[in-house]
């Protein structure tokens, strides 16, 4: 059986659809089809179901899949790294939100570059989840810091961290509130207070008054600023009050430049994920980096 079939059949069942597929092995999408009917020829058996969007594999093909895809992995990392004792020097596309990107993956990995950053190079982009997930199944990136789990067979991803949201404001704000008043009145305490966010959806300060207040966040932010270091700056500049991650906070936290205004229970979580393409997790500079990130993770907590 011709491994180049396999390996398009792998990564059919892999993407979903043939057009992926085909951008991932830099095919035209009528060759990826016109292999996988070769494959099903010779097997004498049809491998997906093909729908209006993508395809779906039969039990033939899941079974073919879960045999051949282990040993196709570990030919195509032999050979990305050779049998050369030293390593080519590889670089790492990665991709994720802006902010945690800057303040947390970037300095955890700047160690793989080597003093004279000889070990390996990294390219970063920075976006969304939708848009770093979408770059991540088409090839653009190697790894992914997201806010979601992907779904499907294409990408797989772990649990990274926990991220803990705080309600904060500049210490004039806090000032008009007697101790203990917003713990006490919820977010009716809050209402005269003008809001900060990163979209005009208010989704940071959205999620934790689902969370901490059961109630309706407002309905309108007198600053909107898509980055959240920018809605840093200016509630630490007295705009008002904002949710916002502890790690990106602590430090004006600690020189007296914002105050908590609450501190609940339980506070608001948001998890990360780290995910790649199914296929690629073997990769040593996609696994070491992979690697480097859940040591540096546990610190993070």
């Amino acid at each position: 059986m011709d491994l180049a079939l396999l390996r398009t059949f792998v990564t059919v069942h892999r993407a979903g659809s043939f057009t992926r597929a085909a951008a991932l092995l830099g095919l035209s999408q009528p060759a990826v089809t016109s292999q996988i009917r070769t494959l099903e020829r010779q097997l004498g058996r049809p491998l997906f179901l093909r729908k209006a969007r993508g395809v779906t594999p039969t039990p033939v093909g899941d079974e073919l899949a879960h045999r051949a895809a282990p040993h196709l992995d570990a030919l195509v990392e032999i050979a990305e790294t050779g049998l050369d004792v030293e390593a080519p020097l590889r670089t790492l596309h990665l991709a994720g939100p802006p902010e945690f990107m800057a303040e947390r993956v970037l300095p955890a990995l700047i160690g793989m570059t080597g003093s004279d950053g000889s070990a390996i190079r990294l390219r970063t982009a920075f976006g969304s989840t939708d848009d770093v997930l979408e770059g991540l199944a088409a090839g653009h990136h190697d790894l992914a810091v997201t806010t979601r789990r992907p779904r499907g067979t294409l990408l797989s991803a772990g649990t990274l961290c926990d991220e803990e949201h705080l309600l904060v404001a500049a210490p004039r704000w806090a000032g008009r509130f007697a101790p203990g008043a917003v713990r006490r009145g919820g977010a009716e305490v809050l209402a005269g207070v003008p809001v900060v966010d990163v979209h005009e959806s208010l989704p940071f300060t959205r999620r934790y008054w689902a969370a901490v207040f059961d109630a309706p966040s407002p309905e309108h932010a007198v600053l909107v600023a898509p980055d959240l270091r920018a809605v840093l700056s200016c509630v630490v500049s007295g705009a008002g009050l904002a949710v916002l991650p502890r790690y990106l906070c602590e430090g004006a936290l600690l020189r007296g430049m914002l105050v908590t205004l609450l501190e609940p229970p339980v506070p608001p979580l948001r998890t990360y994920f780290v995910a790649v393409r199914a296929g690629t997790q073997a990769l040593p500079h996609i696994a070491a980096a992979h690697a480097w990130l859940l040591r540096a993770a546990v610190a993070w907590g």
